[in-house]
């Protein structure tokens, strides 16, 4: 537990010192999408009964609190490469799952900052969504799901244009393809299945229904609930063989 309360609150600190600057960046991409998509593109859009505007935000948050998560892993490079402080933390006495524990939740926290800036922009945006604990629930495992493989990957590449290469090649296709800005039915039936299995996908599903309809499926929650613990052991394996 002290193991992770040190790193999580290092990388609080870190958060704190350059917060306004953070938060500043978060806002401007969502802040497009939702301009250029969601007003510009989709303004005489209706998606299910819905306007198209409706749709997006749900997906939005989706898509961005995985590539906040995910983000994670350009503070570990530069801290491996360049600060050397991994080696600080394989001398102290802090478990793997420790610091690993401590590194995904502040992906997490950095993922509920993105997720509270899209919905004040969709607030002023006059966007009406419903919201309860579920869908921050969700927004919670795909947070975890994708710090975690954040920390995994910054622990197996050796150099930052591999992780470009992971950025590039997996994780910017599944924020277009994976339900954010279209209904995946749209897509063409040989690539269909294939999205439908992303956890991107089954997030911007399930925080969809609950924003809409204020209905959704357990079973999703319960099929990211194994994402997140299987994900989570994918890190600390990471985190354990970067230190032998």
């Amino acid at each position: 537990m002290r193991g992770f309360l040190a790193t999580y609150l290092r990388e609080l600190l870190i958060l704190k010192n350059r917060f306004f600057r953070f938060i500043l960046s978060l806002s401007v991409n969502p802040a497009l999408y939702i301009i250029a998509f969601g007003i510009g593109l989709g303004k005489n859009i209706n998606i299910n009964g819905k306007s198209y505007l409706e749709f997006l935000i749900p997906g939005l948050i989706a898509a961005t609190t995985m590539m906040q998560a995910f983000a994670i892993n350009v503070e570990i490079n530069i801290s491996r490469f360049y600060l050397k402080l991994f080696e600080e933390f394989q001398a102290a006495p802090i478990s793997s799952i420790g610091y690993a524990l401590g590194e995904v939740f502040s992906g997490v926290t950095r993922a509920f900052l993105a997720t509270f800036v899209i919905l004040f922009i969709a607030f002023l945006a006059k966007v009406k969504i419903n919201l309860n604990l579920y869908f921050f629930i969700t927004v919670f495992f795909n947070a975890f799901i994708f710090a975690s493989l954040g920390l995994a990957s910054a622990m197996f590449i050796k150099s930052h244009a591999d992780q470009a290469l992971i950025t590039n090649f997996i994780i910017t296709p599944m924020m277009f393809l994976g339900g954010t800005f279209f209904p995946t039915k749209n897509l063409p039936i040989f690539i269909r299945p294939i999205i439908e299995t992303l956890p991107l996908t089954l997030v911007s599903h399930t925080l969809r229904s609950i924003a809409l309809n204020n209905t959704f499926m357990f079973s999703n929650l319960l099929i990211l609930f194994i994402l997140s613990l299987l994900c989570f052991f994918i890190a600390v394996y990471s985190v354990q063989r970067s230190k032998d």
